[in-house]
């Protein structure tokens, strides 16, 4: 058995999306070509509070839980890869909406920014639905899209988390061209920036599935490393086994199934990989 690879499975409640915060505003002027008038984009630099995240952080609000050990064992295989070489930039995915991969990633990157020596970059890659802002509970204002469409200061973008060593870019407005902007140099640029300005950084990208947009497959290209979230019942084997064609298996790292109600040892498998968790 080459590697062994958490299954996370329980369906979580949705909290409501409010928030509170003290926020420092910074006005810029839009000036990218999809704005149709001088645009002033207001940045908020918010610090998310632990107590307004959403109860599908169960890392935050049941830290002792087995679904956050799932989450742990999840960490242990990217730090130790049977390459050696741990993946620093990795992108979560899913086959279809609603299989958890925004949870998956929220979670992974709370679980690693704990660790003793790593800060975590995550980034909403998910131009069309970006919600990784309401997890940490607070609103969706300027990020990714802004960056990449109207050349705003990355540091203006980011959002301070309750964890010191958690920092968030948002997705920003949903843009009327997403795929283009994702696949664009200013994406390439923002990884590798990222990639050689700071060595002690996890970046996890939360990406669209790619049965249903594009920008998956230019996301994949800058990755390292890819997650699969699938959702019990509902992906098959087979879209599973397509997922794993279309990014290649040697950049998967693992498979994580989600709303599971099946027993310890029943699970998704590929070559020699086997996926385990509690049942719910």
């Amino acid at each position: 058995m080459e590697s062994i690879v958490g299954k996370i499975f329980k369906a979580l409640e949705k909290s409501q999306n409010g928030f509170e915060a003290e926020d420092e505003v910074e006005v810029v002027p839009g000036k990218g070509k999809n704005t149709s008038a001088k645009i002033d984009y207001a940045i908020k630099k918010t610090v998310s509070k632990k107590e307004n995240t959403q109860k599908n952080l169960i890392t935050v609000h049941d830290p002792d839980s087995v679904e956050s050990e799932q989450f742990r064992l999840l960490k242990n295989a990217i730090f130790f890869p049977e390459s050696g070489k741990p993946a620093k930039t990795i992108m979560v995915t899913s086959a279809g909406l609603g299989e958890g991969k925004s949870f998956t990633a929220s979670n992974l990157a709370i679980t690693i920014a704990r660790s003793l020596d790593n800060h975590v970059l995550l980034i909403d890659a998910d131009l069309r639905r970006p919600s990784v802002h309401s997890v940490f509970g607070f609103e969706n204002s300027a990020g990714l899209s802004d960056y990449l469409s109207e050349n705003i200061p990355l540091a203006s973008l980011l959002v301070k988390t309750f964890m010191e060593k958690l920092t968030i870019l948002p997705g920003g407005p949903p843009p009327d061209n997403p795929s283009e902007l994702v696949s664009s140099e200013n994406m390439e640029r923002l990884i590798e920036e990222v990639k050689s300005r700071y060595a002690d950084r996890y970046t996890i990208i939360d990406s669209p599935p790619p049965y249903m947009t594009s920008e998956g497959n230019a996301l994949a290209k800058f990755a390292e490393g890819i997650i699969v979230v699938v959702k019990d019942g509902k992906t098959s084997k087979e879209n599973l086994k397509d997922i794993i064609d279309i990014y290649g298996r040697e950049k998967i790292i693992g498979v994580v199934r989600n709303f599971s109600k099946g027993k310890f040892g029943a699970g998704y498998g590929y070559k020699n990989k086997y996926f385990y968790g509690k049942g719910a």
